[in-house]
């Protein structure tokens, strides 16, 4: 009878040992790519909502009216949006102090952008730690079962009398199945992690910059205002 090399019929007749890595590694494999879907969603989620504010932003309305608006979508704006709206409530919680130093407006506006851009940048980052590892550690995983397996295989053959390869070859392929799922969980997260830290270090330099462009349009409003203190909306220029 010829026997049966299927991955399922292997698994079933593996030790225990192999048993629970290849569990563990499909349960990763499972975990891995449904953060994977969620973290390319959220991606292009934050990539159109940027640009739709970036454009509202830069059509040259009024800068009271872009915060009133960010404030009543504040669940649904893009990380820029917040991050404008961060600098924006600093900026007017210390006119209503009458700050009146421009350094002390800018400055204190700039500080809440960047602590709002660490915010962001971090929630952008989440679950990437576990692609990497799943990554990293996966391989390994896979390999201690291989190991095991193989160690398993010997042992049994050692115990017979005669050696064939039809005697070896199910003992070795139900070892090497570990490693086989081991790839095929590590290399789907290993590539996502790569294109998401890409993309995020592009996001994130996207509001470094756009940070810097403000912070010039609040310090010509100021200079153009006179007095810091004055209830005069702020526009941003038409252009960058």
């Amino acid at each position: 009878m010829k026997p049966d090399f299927s991955v399922i019929q292997l698994m079933l007749e593996a030790t225990w040992v192999v048993q629970a890595v290849v569990l563990l590694l499909i349960l990763a494999s499972i975990l891995s790519w449904a953060a994977i879907f969620r973290k390319g969603l959220l991606l292009r989620r934050v990539q159109r909502q940027s640009d739709e504010f970036e454009r509202d932003f830069w059509s040259g309305g009024q800068l009271n009216e872009l915060y009133q608006a960010a404030l009543q979508r504040a669940a649904d704006a893009s990380p820029t949006e917040r991050i404008f709206a961060s600098g924006m409530r600093e900026f007017h919680k210390l006119r209503d102090r009458r700050v009146s130093q421009p350094d002390a407006l800018l400055d204190g506006a700039r500080r809440a952008m960047r602590a709002s851009l660490q915010r962001e940048v971090d929630a952008l980052e989440a679950n990437m730690s576990f692609l990497g590892s799943v990554g990293s550690v996966a391989p390994y995983v896979g390999l201690f079962g291989t190991v095991w397996g193989i160690m398993h295989a010997f042992t049994g053959i050692g115990a017979m009398a005669q050696v064939t390869l039809a005697v070896v070859a199910p003992g070795i392929a139900e070892a090497l199945v570990a490693t086989a799922i081991s790839l095929f969980a590590a290399i789907p997260a290993v590539v996502a992690y790569n294109r998401f830290a890409h993309d995020i270090d592009r996001a994130a330099n996207r509001m470094e910059s756009f940070i810097d462009e403000f912070s010039n349009i609040l310090q010509r409003n100021v200079a153009a205002q006179g007095q810091p203190g004055a209830s005069v909306p702020v526009a941003p220029a038409v252009g960058r």
